[in-house]
């Protein structure tokens, strides 16, 4: 497997352009300043005028250029990736992998205390090699070439990755389409996989008498979550039917860009304004809009509706933690025992949907927890 290194270089040109189409963005009349038909005008416009003022995504790029990056070819895809190497003798290797409408940019403020604990106060017998890629059809895992990337497809891609960079022990991690891979990768159950992580096991009732006896009050109100993400969310029925009509939309305007993607960051009733950092969204709208994969980055969710790929519940051996945030959905652990092999579990105290970006300490205490056990 051959890796070529890469770097992120924007062209003025591209800025220039992005600029000029906010300008000139056509707006929607205003029937509601509320969230209850969509993400209202009013806060759109905010990031929009933001992302065309005051923005800098050279700032941004230089950030994630600051990391070493590659990219590769496999299964007939581009995939790119950041790979940093601890200073820390035996290190553990881990695999991160971002969600949707996310990017590789969720994992800017973890890299540094996971692969250098020494610097961060943290102890040093535990750092980690991360690898951080993007998924295909992602970011500069692009242009996407083939039909068929569901979940499964990219766990394999992953563990043929990690085998490549000559990884023969290894920990996965993930959250929302992050997790169902690292799921996937689970079920693989690739030579050398130690153990995976994630923020989401999506498994429900079955209907069986006795079963929602059990739960934890946690839990029990997690179902206020369910029941608001069945209320409102249109995105995932959309994607998961025709992502290439969305796609025409999400390419060529960036106001539909950022409304479309504010959905999940921001939440179905604006819950998510209160406390998510503007530029960190406005820096994965824009590897979304400069690489032109708003469109294809839904694909992977027309491909796992046709799999089932990342909700199956056939058997996952492999030794499986999970961290529950409760500004998110809420994972019930005896429904995630049915298909799992659940070794640890918690349930958080604060944190939402993109735990790296929304709690990066807590975070990182979850993976130390998790993989000082399995490694």
């Amino acid at each position: 497997m051959q890796f070529t290194p890469f770097t992120i270089a924007i062209s003025d040109a591209a800025i220039d352009d992005l600029k000029a189409r906010l300008e000139g963005t056509r707006w929607p009349a205003a029937t509601t300043t509320d969230w209850s038909h969509g993400q209202p005008v009013p806060f759109i416009n905010e990031l929009a005028s933001r992302w065309l003022k005051t923005y800098d995504w050279r700032a941004h790029e230089a950030k994630l250029n600051a990391w070493p990056q590659f990219t590769t070819v496999i299964d007939g895809q581009t995939i790119h990736f950041l790979h940093v190497k601890s200073k820390e003798p035996n290190a553990f290797p881990l695999i991160l992998t971002h969600g949707w409408p996310s990017t590789i940019y969720e994992f800017i403020d973890v890299i540094g205390p996971l692969t250098d604990p020494r610097a961060h106060g943290l102890d040093p017998k535990l750092a980690f090699d991360l690898v951080i890629p993007s998924i295909p059809g992602y970011g500069f895992s692009s242009p996407l070439t083939a039909p068929g990337w569901d979940s499964a497809r990219t766990a394999r891609a992953w563990a043929a990755l990690m085998q490549g960079l000559g990884y023969t022990r290894y920990g996965a991690q993930g959250g929302d389409l992050g997790a169902l891979i690292s799921k996937e990768m689970g079920l693989l159950h690739p030579d050398g996989l130690a153990g995976v992580h994630l923020q989401q096991i999506f498994a429900f009732p079955h209907g069986a008498p006795g079963e929602m006896d059990t739960l934890t009050p946690f839990e029990r109100e997690g179902f206020a979550n369910l029941d608001k993400f069945q209320k409102y969310s249109g995105y995932q029925p959309i994607q998961q039917k025709r992502p290439a009509t969305l796609g025409y939309g999400l390419v060529d305007s960036p106001a539909a860009l950022l409304a479309w993607n504010a959905e999940l960051f921001f939440g179905f009733e604006g819950e998510g304004a209160r406390f998510v950092d503007r530029d960190k969204y406005l820096t994965h709208a824009s590897i979304y809009w400069f690489t032109g994969t708003g469109g294809s980055a839904a694909n992977i969710y027309y491909e796992d509706a046709q799999t089932g790929a990342g909700y199956r519940e056939d058997w996952n051996a492999t030794p499986t933690g999970v961290s529950v945030f409760p500004w998110d959905f809420r994972s019930m652990r005896s429904f995630a025992e049915r298909g799992n092999n659940i070794v640890y579990w918690k349930e958080m105290e604060k944190g939402g949907h993109f735990a790296a970006m929304d709690v990066p300490e807590l975070f990182v205490d979850e993976l130390r927890q998790f993989f000082g056990q399995v490694r």
